[in-house]
């Protein structure tokens, strides 16, 4: 059969760098034409996966949760509620990073704090599409036990898109994608070079398909909720039923689904974190399960390492919340304003960079010489140091 070349009218970056587009209905994509997906085969969405390859797996991966889970409840509730914000911030902040976008991570925290009522002193306002994507994270990590409809569902995607468009594209928000929007491909490479990585089903089989989805995870199954974390996040990216931000849910979902295991609404590391510093293997391994059989063994086997790396890096967040810890217990009773407060806290959970006064001003939005004098301060408490000299600006750090 001849094929003609597609022709997208509108696309939108997403994670990886990838593009999802939406073309014309009345032209087939050049290298997805004769593809067959897993949601074409007659069987879906009947996934299938060998128990017995996973078995070992996944119990080393619920044990390693399970003492995840006990150390943290021994840090103590203030200890626990700050490492749950670290957590939660690193999610928020990365799972948008993976499609190329930037949060203000002050902003983040001090939205997240905030709502929980946790106590971080001076908070920053937040922007709209901000609080939007602490509203729905919040949402779906702190009411797990609610059931996931299609209303819960819109309301995050609204959440996500206050203004009701996706940069400058216009979108529908709080609903399903329509015929109107055209095939939804995801997309990399340069035109005329483009690699289609999967498509996603017609718009006209959405309310089926979500009536589905939403069926299968809201009903009491007997699978480890881990397994349905790793299968809901696979099964709801397939269908992609938004024009955007179908990651960002998705990864919700699995989030909830994963909090659903662990019978808390504390979270103490970042699944989101952790795709993102293995993005490139996550879509690798997406599209391989795209273009195979329903039997979804190895997509499992992927999430449940990468779930294995993800506690790992709860060992960094309980560092640093020990770290805090220590340090307010030397000099909690020092003399100190909010700014330099606020300051000190983001060099101790990791500033990126190097310190500068010009950097201190940016940041809690003073003059150059109110910072000076706020860094001046604390080298003279033996708080700060300066560092070695090197370039143009002297930079600071922690006193160790």
């Amino acid at each position: 059969m001849h094929s003609r070349r597609e022709k997208p009218f509108s696309s939108e970056s997403d994670e990886n760098g990838l593009t999802i587009t939406r073309t014309d209905p009345i032209f087939s994509s050049q290298n997805a034409e004769n593809m067959i997906y897993i949601h074409d085969k007659p069987d879906w969405p009947a996934f299938q996966w060998s128990a017995d390859r996973l078995a070992t797996r996944l119990a080393q991966v619920r044990h390693k949760q399970g003492r995840l889970l006990g150390r943290m409840e021994s840090l103590g509730c203030t200890l626990r509620a700050e490492a749950s914000l670290q957590a939660l911030t690193e999610d928020v902040v990365k799972s948008r990073e993976i499609e190329g976008e930037t949060l203000d991570r002050n902003q983040v925290r001090s939205s997240i704090a905030r709502r929980l009522g946790i106590d971080i002193g001076a908070l920053t306002p937040a922007e709209r599409n901000v609080e939007g994507v602490v509203d729905m994270t919040l949402d779906a990590t702190q009411k797990p036990d609610q059931p996931i409809t299609a209303e819960r569902l819109f309301g995050w995607h609204a959440a996500l898109f206050p203004t009701g468009r996706s940069g400058l594209l216009k979108i529908v928000v709080a609903g399903w994608r329509t015929e109107q929007s055209g095939a939804m491909q995801v997309v990399s490479g340069p035109v005329g070079r483009e690699h289609i990585h999967f498509e996603a089903p017609a718009a006209e089989r959405l309310d089926e398909e979500m009536r589905r989805f939403l069926d299968w995870f809201n009903a009491d199954r007997e699978a480890d909720p881990v397994i349905k974390a790793a299968v809901a996040h696979l099964w709801f990216v397939t269908i992609r039923p938004f024009e955007d931000g179908n990651g960002r849910i998705a990864r919700v979902i699995a989030d909830l689904a994963l909090a659903r295991s662990e019978e808390t609404t504390q979270r103490f590391y970042s699944m989101s974190s952790q795709i993102r510093k293995e993005r490139n293997a996550y879509y690798d391994m997406l599209e391989r399960t795209q273009r195979g059989t329903l039997d979804i063994t190895d997509w499992l086997q992927w999430f449940l390492d990468c779930l294995d790396r993800a506690f790992d890096g709860a060992e960094t967040i309980m560092g640093n919340v020990l770290d805090k810890a220590r340090f307010w217990e030397r000099h909690g009773t020092r003399s100190l304003n909010d700014r330099q407060r606020l300051m000190l806290n983001r060099l101790i959970e990791g500033f990126e960079g190097k310190l500068t006064s010009s950097k201190w001003a940016q940041f809690v939005k003073v003059s150059q010489a109110t910072a000076a004098r706020d860094i001046e301060d604390l080298i003279d408490k033996g708080i700060l140091q300066r560092d070695a000299a090197g370039g143009r600006s002297t930079s600071y750090s922690l006193v160790p």
